[in-house]
């Protein structure tokens, strides 16, 4: 067991009977086994592929550029990046000759993590903020005025909204140094699959670990012509748990509301979910029994009961309305391809109540239809006043 998740606990996860999506390309099977081991379905579906540095032709020309121009400042954003950058010039033969010139040069690190990977380089950083700011970082940099200076900017990813601008505006020439560029997957199956899935409301949260994986998600509904349902399912029923703000806010831009962790790691990430699930969730007192709806399956006195996709349309129509009859022909409309025959809803029940193990959850109103047997006191998210 790992000392960092806690003490495990028999019975069902917390994440048991939900479905979250990952998105992430970058430590996709941690983030996965994390979500598995407290109870989650997964469906992964990378949402980005990394260029491989020693595959990379812009990183390596950029690399000679600065190698034969040097600049006045370099900017290093991330430790892995710059960890990666000096590797991939090392391999290339031309490691030597950037160490050279990056000891000559003013270079700025990000932060702590940033200023240990330039130390373990053997170069010693000019400057760093104590807020792992890049916002700080640029106030610095036009605050010593950089008009006419050459400024590399060792980027992760996307380019960082804004920075490149207010250098160029400030009259410096900026280098932008790509190194973990992002591209389109390869295979695109998975990802419209990941799509189409937050669209049908099939998934109850989508994990992001980087802005620029949100982004691909968001331009690959688009090209599919499906940007409107993948916002409006993001929107109200689907959550967007993001790592941290700067991956929230390509989400955020587009209206969609999102929840991140107070520290920027996988494992707060997780933590957040087996909170905010459950609380989503709300549990009924229903025929005596504690019933909890999930995503895919349900909770009845904290023992999780798999029910299959029509018998969650039934119960999630009924839990629109507990305790109040709902008629075969509302049922119908909620079964998913059923046509206009109601004995549908009729085998659809059959199978629910087998499957919830309870018989008596669901009463049967002769000539009417169904209803959740609500106990007087219960309260719950789908509770009426």
């Amino acid at each position: 067991m790992n000392g960092n998740d806690g003490p495990q606990t028999a019975g069902p996860g917390p994440l048991a009977g939900f479905t979250v999506g990952v998105t992430a390309a970058r430590r996709a099977d941690e983030l996965g086994a994390l979500l598995q081991r407290r109870g989650a379905a997964v469906q992964h579906a990378p949402a980005l592929r990394i260029v491989p540095l020693a595959d990379d032709a812009e990183l390596l020309r950029a690399t000679k550029e600065l190698i034969g121009n040097p600049p006045d400042v370099v900017v290093a954003t991330t430790a892995i990046g710059f960890r990666g950058w000096i590797e991939a010039a090392d391999g290339w033969g031309h490691g030597d000759e950037l160490l050279a010139r990056l000891r000559r040069v003013e270079l700025l690190a990000r932060g702590p993590k940033v200023k240990g990977a330039i130390r373990a380089a053997g170069l010693t950083e000019s400057w760093s903020p104590g807020s792992e700011s890049l916002a700080e970082v640029l106030d610095r940099l036009l605050a010593h005025g950089v008009a006419g200076r050459r400024v590399a900017l060792q980027l992760h990813g996307e380019p960082l909204p804004g920075f490149v601008e207010a250098l160029r505006e400030g009259g410096a020439e900026v280098v932008v140094v790509p190194v973990y560029r992002w591209m389109p997957p390869e295979d695109l199956a998975p990802l419209d699959r990941l799509i189409d899935a937050v669209a049908a409301r099939a998934l109850d949260a989508v994990t992001f670990t980087s802005a620029p994986a949100a982004a691909s998600l968001l331009a690959r509904a688009r090209a599919r012509g499906l940007e409107g349902e993948l916002l409006g399912a993001l929107d109200r029923d689907v959550l967007s748990a993001c790592v941290g703000p700067v991956t929230a806010a390509a989400l955020q831009s587009r209206g969609i509301a999102t929840v991140q962790p107070e520290r920027f790691r996988l494992g707060p990430l997780v933590q957040l979910l087996c909170r905010e699930l459950p609380a989503r969730t709300g549990a009924l007192t229903v025929a005596g029994h504690r019933v909890e709806i999930r995503g895919h399956a349900v909770l009845v006195d904290g023992e999780l009961r798999p029910v299959p996709p029509a018998g969650m349309a039934l119960l999630g129509a009924l839990a629109r309305r507990p305790g109040w009859v709902v008629s075969r022909a509302d049922l119908l409309r909620a079964l998913p391809g059923a046509g206009r025959d109601e004995h549908a809803v009729e085998t659809a029940m059959a199978r629910l109540r087998a499957a919830l193990g309870a018989p008596r959850l669901i009463t049967t109103v002769v000539k009417r239809g169904y209803r959740l047997a609500l106990d007087p006191a219960s309260h719950g998210k789908y509770a009426t006043d």
